[in-house]
């Protein structure tokens, strides 16, 4: 199998998916509530991080283009 490049966006995204779905799930089977007030916030505020490491990481990838004297 041909090997990739690091998706930083997608993985921290992913994170964040299951990281939600681990905490409704043990939050309803203990008969307790999420309190959507700060999880939607959170999610916004993670998936924004991940958007900028992953802008960051792509210029980074790219490399600076050399300076005409």
């Amino acid at each position: 199998m041909r090997k990739h490049r690091l998706d930083l966006f997608s993985l921290i995204a992913g994170g964040l998916f299951t990281v939600i779905a681990v905490l409704y799930l043990v939050a309803a089977l203990n008969d307790r509530s999420v309190n959507g007030r700060i999880v939607v916030p959170v999610t916004f505020i993670v998936l924004g991080v991940g958007g900028l490491a992953g802008a960051v990481a792509a210029v980074a990838r790219r490399g600076r283009p050399d300076r005409e004297e």
